[in-house]
């Protein structure tokens, strides 16, 4: 066997082996974590573009730059069900004289 048959079997178990990890990882720690998947895009974080919804059939804008997927704005397109922070502030009412 000579060395270049050697270096490509090598490379070809290293990718198997990396292939075999990554598999394992997914199974066990899904994509999403631990926030349920966006109902509207159901986790990819894409959606239909306006332009291909509402269009005779042509697809492409500058929202979605061609491809007819925009991002989806249920989730801010990380795809996952996570709940927006947001900072209310309360000020206490004014003091009325009696």
């Amino acid at each position: 066997m000579g060395p270049i048959v050697a270096y490509q079997l090598a490379t070809g178990l290293g990718v198997l082996a990396g292939a075999v990890l990554v598999k394992s990882a997914m199974e066990h720690k899904p994509m999403a974590g631990q926030w349920p998947r966006c109902p509207s895009c159901n986790g990819t974080g894409r959606v239909a573009c306006m332009c291909s919804r509402w269009s005779d059939g042509d697809v492409g804008c500058r929202t979605c730059s061609g491809s007819g997927r925009m991002g989806c704005s249920s989730c801010g397109g990380s795809g996952t069900g996570r709940p927006i922070p947001v900072k209310l502030s309360v000020r206490p009412p004014p003091n009325r004289p009696s």
